[in-house]
This record gives C-alpha cells, sequence and structure tokens, in this order.
C-alpha cells in the first residue's frame, strides 16, 4: 500500500503524508462486531483529570477482534478488508463455514476470497494459525500468544512481525521487533506472515487539528513550566531544565525501570539492542 503525498494548497497539506485506502474493500462495518467505546477525557469516577492530554476525538467504535483463532479445523472466507480506526493495522472479516463472523488482524498479502484455517494439521501459509511447534524455523509470524490460549499478545501493530529462530524441546525462540530473543511455549499460536500496513510508520499527521481528532491534546513542555507542576520547570529566562527527569522526579533518559525479578527474565535469552 502506497503513501500518498497531498498537493500543498494548505499549511496542513503542505508536508501531510497520508496513507492510501487501496487495500480497503467495505467501509461499513460488521454491525454483530462492534462495541462502543466510551471518551473519558482523562477523567475518573469523580471527574478529576488523572491523565492529561487526552481529550475530545471523533465518535469511534470498536472493532471486537478475534485474537485467539480457536476455531481449528474450521475453514473461513476473508470477506473484506476493512478500516479499523482505533488500530494501525487493518482488519479482515471471516465468515466461517459454521456460520459465524469475526475480524482478525489482516495479515500482509492477505486478499478477498482466501480461504485461512487455523490447528495443528494446516500448512504453513499466509493467514492460517498454527501452533510454534508445526511452524517451520526461520518462518516469519505475527499475533503470538505468550501463554497457550490467552490470546495474541506480541506483534499486533501495523508492520510488525517476529521470527520463528530455533525450537528446542517445550520453547521456541523468536528474534522480536526490538531485537531481543524470547524463548516462548512451542504450543503457544501465531498467525504466518507480518502485519498489514506497513507503510503506517510514514505517515505525517501535516496539522494540529488531526491530532484533536483523534483525541490527542497538546503536551505542554516541562521546561515551560513552574518548579510547582514539574521539577524541570522555572528558572531564570529560558533554562535548559537540568536532568531530564518525570512528572514525579524519576529520571527519565537511560534509568532502568524493569523490576530486576521480573517473572519473564528467564525467557529472555538475549536483551534488546540499545
Amino acid at each position: 500500500m502506497a503513501m500518498k503525498k497531498l498537493k500543498p494548497v494548505t499549511p496542513g497539506t503542505r508536508h501531510r503524508l497520508s496513507p492510501g485506502f487501496e487495500d480497503i474493500t467495505e467501509t461499513r462495518p460488521e454491525k454483530s462486531l462492534l462495541q462502543t467505546i466510551k471518551k473519558t477525557g482523562g477523567r475518573n469516577n469523580v471527574g478529576h483529570m488523572t491523565m492529561r492530554y487526552i481529550g475530545g476525538g471523533h465518535k469511534q467504535k470498536l472493532r471486537i477482534i478475534d485474537f485467539k483463532r480457536d476455531k481449528f479445523g474450521i475453514a473461513a472466507v476473508v470477506k473484506s478488508i476493512e478500516y479499523d480506526p482505533s488500530r494501525t493495522a487493518r482488519v479482515a472479516k471471516l465468515y466461517y463455514a459454521d456460520g459465524s463472523k469475526t475480524y482478525i488482524v489482516a495479515p500482509q498479502g492477505i486478499k478477498v476470497g482466501q480461504t485461512l484455517m487455523s490447528g495443528p494439521d494446516v500448512a504453513p501459509e499466509v493467514g492460517n494459525a498454527l501452533p510454534l511447534a508445526k511452524i517451520p524455523v526461520g518462518t516469519i509470524v505475527h499475533n503470538v500468544e505468550i501463554k497457550p490460549g490467552k490470546g495474541a499478545s506480541i506483534a499486533r501493530s501495523a508492520g510488525s512481525f517476529v521470527q520463528l529462530v530455533a525450537r528446542e524441546g517445550d520453547y521456541a525462540t523468536l528474534r522480536m521487533p526490538s531485537g531481543e530473543m524470547r524463548n516462548v511455549l512451542v504450543n503457544c499460536v501465531a498467525v504466518v506472515g507480518a502485519v498489514s500496513n506497513a507503510e503506517h510508520m510514514n505517515e505525517k499527521v501535516g496539522k494540529a487539528g488531526r491530532s484533536r481528532w483523534r483525541g490527542r491534546r497538546p503536551r505542554t513542555r516541562p521546561v515551560a513550566m513552574n518548579p510547582v507542576d514539574h521539577p524541570m520547570g522555572g528558572g531564570e529566562g529560558r533554562a535548559s531544565g537540568g536532568h531530564p527527569r518525570s512528572r514525579r522526579g524519576l529520571l527519565a533518559k537511560g534509568k532502568k525501570t524493569r523490576h530486576p525479578k521480573k517473572y519473564s527474565d528467564g525467557l529472555i535469552i538475549a536483551r534488546r539492542k540499545k
């Protein structure tokens, strides 16, 4: 899918890079697979602002996505590729042979009319879901489970994928998008291929108003605040702000915040690249 470079007829379109929608085949979503998203504006149940820089935004409906792919042995036909406003990737609508309908995160290269399957005995082709024990080593996969039966947790955003690099005993070794090497149980299910809409990373918003449509309010720089509001605020003239810190005073650049005894440390073979 190619990006669109808009003609600079206004300041907002001068540097705008917009995604192309040639891959979208249907504009109306499946009503039975929609859920209402309630906007909070960053406020809690008593009306106090607990998250800043949230507010407004276009009204959206959440597409209910099947991350488990647990209908083993039942063929599903891809009926449409659709846009999801709350997700970077495209979604594909599947019609199963037993009459049920679901949305899945659309893999790259999937076509309308294609038949997808899930289960331990299916072919390792793009869009099919099968356990890591049955996927050939070296294959690119996405929507990978961390715990069997829990549903996909890894590689779900636009263009992301992980590579199955080894398999030994009960564990398969995956190379993560960050470069980290991690062990996952071989009976965890993954989908073959990469996630669609890989050009999303090149998108340029173009103007502040488009961020407001997404519900993102302007963010105030800490060095522009007063000392009462932020540790980096205050000072005479344009002060540098000192050591970069969070609003609560924690060092923000390079300080390790991961728990030293996290349960999954034993499954990480090599840490991500710095």
